[in-house]
């Protein structure tokens, strides 16, 4: 994790990892990060004005155990160190006027040039730029399985009014939204894009099959989970859940899924239903 004093301690990482990298940086190796960089391993890098906001939540938990033991990588660059003057300007007025301000196209630029430059994108590898706004293209689960099997990502994190649209044009920068809202900033949705991908990398969640049978990863929404005790409240365990009979189960866990998925969310029934196979028509005896 890079410029933030509330990393958790690091654990050394495994001879799996590969030889540590070992490039120049604009700040000496133990001032940005407590850990080594690890060859091979994903990693997501922010853009950020904000550094100090992460980790964050992803410190915690299953995510926050993976990063110290070099499952993933965590690295801020802070944009405030590209700025411009003394005051270290960042943004600037809207052309053509407005109100609000918008970052400017040449500190972005150097800081996606530094960022970009130890990534394995300039060698033609699978690392995307992405810039969290509201006008992207909406979060879900296909989005975050593609990013997973990535090498890494680099997210900027917009302010203000947002971004200089020449540098989303320049870079070819994808464009990625949490929802249908305005946020002060795009560090809660690095956030999440992020917790979302990283559960998805092999050996975070510990148990892989937990992943297969959540919501979306059939195009249903998960059904009901229960837990102890037996009854609570009046409320009881249904009788099916307590059988034993692992094929019943599966059947009613698909079938609450499927009624969930119906009432709920009807774009995503929609789609459930138009990708199922047509069944074969029945053959009349004669």
């Amino acid at each position: 994790m890079t410029d933030s004093s509330k990393t958790p301690p690091s654990t050394p990482p495994s001879k799996s990892h590969g030889r540590k990298a070992i490039r120049a940086t604009l700040k000496p190796r133990e001032l940005m990060t407590p850990t080594p960089d690890l060859v091979g391993v994903w990693k997501a890098k922010i853009l950020t004005l904000f550094p100090t906001a992460f980790p964050g939540v992803l410190g915690e938990s299953l995510t926050g155990k993976a990063l110290q033991e070099g499952l993933w990588q965590l690295e801020t660059v802070d944009l405030r160190r590209f700025g411009i003057g003394k005051h270290l300007n960042v943004d600037d007025t809207p052309a053509g006027g407005g109100a609000g301000m918008v970052l400017r196209a040449d500190v972005l630029g150097n800081a996606i040039e530094h960022a970009m430059q130890d990534t394995t994108a300039p060698q033609g590898g699978n690392w995307p730029l992405i810039y969290l706004t509201p006008r992207g293209k909406p979060m879900d689960q296909a989005m975050m399985q593609n990013l997973a099997r990535c090498d890494g990502m680099t997210l900027l994190c917009g302010r203000f009014e947002g971004v200089d649209e020449r540098v989303l044009e320049h870079y070819n920068i994808q464009e990625v939204s949490l929802g249908d809202f305005v946020m002060t900033g795009g560090e809660l949705a690095a956030q999440a894009l992020i917790d979302a991908t990283v559960r998805l990398i092999p050996g975070v969640l510990g148990n892989q099959a937990s992943t297969e049978e959540e919501s979306f990863s059939s195009g249903l929404l998960e059904h009901p989970q229960y837990t102890r005790p037996a009854e609570w409240q009046g409320r009881k365990i249904p009788d099916v859940l307590m059988s034993g009979h692992h094929g019943k189960v599966a059947e009613w866990r698909q079938e609450m899924s499927e009624q969930i998925t119906k009432a709920r969310r009807p774009d995503l029934w929609q789609a459930y239903e138009a990708s199922r196979p047509v069944p074969k028509p029945k053959r009349k005896k004669k």
